[in-house]
């Protein structure tokens, strides 16, 4: 992983950490449901970004160096891995 979006997606995560802790504060305070549901919401769209970031990061790097140098068998194992990990998330 390149240096720049890894320290990038790093602090994005120590903040989603920061999030997640305040919502079990919330939680355990007995905070109005709306407003603990409102911090569930934005951590889930902080690691979605994440996720779309090493996604992008992945298909730039790992699949494009499969796909210009790599085997039949190796572009086939990056399609593979990623139809599956696309299709968990469903």
């Amino acid at each position: 992983m390149v240096d720049k979006p890894k320290k990038s997606q790093l602090a994005r995560l120590n903040r989603i950490e920061g999030q997640v802790r305040g919502i079990a504060r919330m939680v355990d305070e007995d905070r109005y449901c709306i407003d603990i549901l409102t911090q569930i919401r934005a951590v889930r769209a902080a690691l979605e970004k994440v996720e779309q970031e090493l996604l992008g990061n992945h298909l730039r790097h790992c699949v494009a160096q499969a796909f210009d140098g790599g085997s039949q068998r190796e572009r086939q194992s990056k399609i593979d891995e990623l139809v599956k990990v696309l299709d968990r998330s469903r």
